[in-house]
């Protein structure tokens, strides 16, 4: 039985539009590996693979849609994406990998979207903050890690061997959604010390850090697959920690249910998503770059103005 809203997951978003550059992607394979390969050749991670990036490039890791990252690479080069070379490639991360991949789905009609967690298998002992694909492959919602190929995970650097192209779910799997952590914090007592950005970055860590991706969580649910650096809402500090908490509840336990196929926990999360202010973004988010600079960005205009 196909799940509630999968026509929804199989159209672009604002985000995942290509724009100007469909072509490109319909030009693509869908495959597992094709996936890989188109979007470790157009985006660079900006920090696992600074080296080959120079300051000029390194900006783009603040685009948001996609139409711009693809604009933005073919800039570079006209050559197809994937195997380019380091020269050709923009900046990202997790969240534009994904991105690109759930585009190149839904091009094709396939429903796909993008999951906010938490990979186990990158460092020993740390879970880092993490975006990843799923897509309806007729019987199931299948996920896939972009960034990865099959010969990482035969032997990842922490935790046991994997398929990255059908990572197994759940909260002892590789990759725990950040509503599953949340509750399991808040239920069981589960330390959330280890997760977050870096384990040199302790600020960037923690139930506060996890808390705040529940949010997150939901707004890619719902299509608005925005920056992992853009805040709004209850995500603000000025958010009572005791109303952060509680609404975060709520937001995991529905989740989870509609992950495990409740349609009604699904509308409901429509529901609120439309009507809370502190859950959506409105018409604009604060987005507090990694490169150091702070603004506000527009997300009508699509433009952002910088502090300073």
């Amino acid at each position: 039985m196909d799940p509630c809203g999968l026509d929804e997951w199989a159209s672009h978003s604002p985000y995942s539009d290509p724009g100007a550059h469909a072509d490109v992607l319909t030009a693509l394979g869908t495959a597992p590996p094709d996936l890989h390969a188109a979007a470790t050749g157009l985006i660079a991670h900006y920090r696992a693979e600074a080296e080959t990036l120079d300051a000029p490039r390194m900006t783009t890791i603040d685009l948001r849609w996609l139409e711009a990252i693809l604009g933005a690479g073919l800039a570079l080069s006209p050559s197809p994406l994937a195997g380019r070379p380091h020269a050709d490639r923009v900046a990202g991360c997790c969240r534009d990998h994904t991105l690109l991949v759930v585009g190149l789905l839904r091009q094709h009609g396939v429903a796909a979207r993008s999951r906010i967690g938490f990979a186990r298998y990158f460092a020993p002992g740390f879970a880092h903050d993490h975006v990843v694909v799923e897509r309806w492959d007729g019987r199931r919602w299948v996920r896939s890690d972009p960034e990865v190929d099959a010969a990482f995970g035969a032997a990842p650097p922490a935790g046991a061997p994997f398929d990255p192209f059908d990572v197994p779910a759940g909260l002892d799997g590789p990759f725990p959604t950040a509503a599953e952590l949340w509750t399991a914090h808040r239920r069981d007592g589960l330390d959330l010390t280890a997760y977050g950005v870096s384990p040199q970055m302790p600020d960037l860590c923690g139930p506060d850090f996890v808390r705040g991706y529940v949010l997150l969580e939901l707004a890619h649910r719902r299509r608005d697959e925005l920056l992992l650096w853009d805040v709004w809402g209850a995500n603000d500090e000025a958010t009572p920690p005791g109303e952060a908490d509680a609404l975060a509840d709520e937001v995991a336990d529905l989740l989870l249910r509609a992950d495990a196929g409740d349609c009604d926990a699904e509308d409901e999360l429509a529901r609120r998503y439309a009507s809370d202010p502190r859950l959506h973004p409105g018409r604009r988010v604060r987005t507090l770059s990694p490169l150091g600079r702070e603004g506000w960005t527009d997300l009508r205009t699509r433009t952002t103005v910088w502090d300073g």
